[in-house]
């Protein structure tokens, strides 16, 4: 009987030591169901095209959009996607077409180079609504890769305010109803991780019903910079 009782304390404190030296380990979980660059920021240079005869931009215009995207993959390996989503935007334009009011209607005069004035810009605040598509080399196990995105918004013009200002004072004219309230456009950015360079071409002008003393002003935009994508 004491033999029999030493064999089984033996066992006993053995599988003890096996169970202790063996840990169960938790299998990692794969997430094949990942989503990609769910929010965006961008600044951007503004460029105006199809200007009136003497227009011209001399200072540097910046533009800055922000939102988020709903990453949508379409395909087994999550390369790629579409993404709907909802932002705003705020574009600066600093050039010579002085923008005033007479009896309560906008006018609007290209200044000579001989005209002296501190400054001279309009402002737009938007609400902008994205679609794109996309491509990108992106795992599940790392979110450093290559993507080219393209797409096509639409935006809603919100707030406007024209300044111009010279020695004799400042004039200011906010929602001026010669802009175009409904403005959309293309635009496709590339690169690699978070940063990435970005550039847009709006489709139609700027002004609806604008003109100065000698022809329509059918300006739209162009816009050059960066764009960082983060989950």
């Amino acid at each position: 009987m004491r033999l029999l009782l030493q064999i089984f304390l033996l066992f006993a404190v053995v599988d003890g030591f096996s169970q202790e030296a063996t840990p169960e380990l938790t299998p990692v979980k794969i997430d094949s169901l990942y989503r990609e660059d769910q929010f965006y920021i961008s600044v951007s240079l503004n460029s105006l095209q199809n200007k009136p005869i003497g227009l011209t931009q001399e200072k540097f215009s910046p533009g800055f959009t922000f939102g988020f995207l709903r990453d949508m993959p379409i395909n087994k390996k999550r390369t790629f996607a579409i993404a709907p989503g909802l932002g705003f935007s705020f574009n600066n334009y600093n050039q010579n077409l002085a923008i005033t009011k007479s009896n309560g209607v906008s006018v609007y005069n290209v200044l000579d180079s001989d005209v002296a004035y501190s400054k001279n810009k309009f402002s737009q605040l938007s609400v902008e609504v994205p679609l794109e598509l996309r491509w990108r080399s992106s795992t599940y196990e790392s979110h450093k890769f290559w993507r080219i995105y393209g797409g096509f918004k639409m935006s809603y013009l919100i707030y406007d305010k024209s300044v111009f200002q010279d020695g004799q004072g400042k004039i200011v004219v906010s929602n001026n109803k010669d802009f175009t309230k409904f403005q959309y456009g293309a635009y496709i950015a590339s690169g690699y991780n978070t940063i990435n360079v970005y550039a847009y071409y709006g489709l139609n002008p700027l002004f609806e019903s604008a003109k100065n003393s000698t022809e329509s002003i059918d300006m739209n935009s162009i816009n050059f910079g960066v764009i960082f994508y983060v989950l």
